[in-house]
């Protein structure tokens, strides 16, 4: 038998070992490296909401930064979907020089999706009214197409503001079809609180006061909504954020 043939028997005795072998080492591999890149989940991102109050209009401002951050922090539960954070939203909105704007038009709104990544941009509005009745609407933007893709909106007393907003993340997941969230129980303790809404406050102004690099102002807010509703777990990461 020629050396040739040799060789060429042992390389058909030796390949189905080295696929084996190459299948096991696939296998291996961390799930991570398996599946489709992080950076591949749906992207969403939420901007600031438009304050419609209809009395007090001015002291409910803080509102629309700390609904869209609830609403953030609600959204973010769900490992599927990637969700701006509000820092990153409040830099570019620094950087665009639109921190003195009410409300951003839907061609700036989508220009800002995009600069962010996201493919669904939330647009939402509140409404108060004397007696603390409270409306919610959201409206998702495709960035891609910049057309309106989803609309819910949901109602309740300003006291409830908590579970409002937990009830608006699930809705809104839903609507836009995203991979399913584990939504926290609106019976949880910090949205079963008798404070809540003053709590929410309390870090909404903390907020605004992260915004204009007032740290030391923001921590005593922060403080003040947790002193207001201990189990307020967002207001305790945002302080120990700004504590390091």
């Amino acid at each position: 038998m020629s050396p040739l043939h040799t060789a060429t028997r042992l390389l058909s005795r030796s390949l189905p070992a080295l696929f084996a072998s190459a299948a096991l080492a696939v296998a291996a591999l961390p799930a991570a490296a398996q599946t489709p890149s992080a950076n591949q989940r749906p992207t969403v991102a939420i901007l600031y909401f438009t304050n419609g109050a209809l009395t007090d209009n001015a002291s409910y401002a803080p509102l629309s930064k700390g609904m869209a951050e609830m609403l953030i922090t609600e959204l973010s539960q769900n490992s599927a979907v990637r969700v701006v954070e509000r820092d990153r939203l409040q830099s570019l909105i620094e950087e665009q020089n639109l921190q003195n704007s009410d409300r951003v038009d839907k061609e700036t709104a989508v220009k800002l999706g995009k600069t962010l990544g996201a493919r669904h941009l939330l647009m939402g509005t509140f409404v108060i009214d004397p007696k603390k009745n409270m409306r919610i609407d959201v409206r998702a933007v495709n960035t891609e197409t910049s057309a309106i893709e989803y609309t819910e909106s949901v109602t309740g007393t300003a006291d409830n503001l908590l579970q409002l907003v937990i009830q608006l993340g699930s809705k809104v997941n839903a609507g836009l079809k995203l991979p399913a969230l584990k939504t926290a129980s609106a019976s949880t303790p910090a949205a079963k609180s008798p404070n809540q809404f003053k709590a929410i406050m309390a870090m909404s102004q903390a907020l605004e006061a992260e915004d204009r690099k007032n740290p030391a102002q923001a921590a005593t807010l922060y403080k003040q909504a947790i002193a207001l509703n201990p189990d307020f777990d967002r207001a305790k990461v945002r302080l120990a954020s700004i504590e390091k």
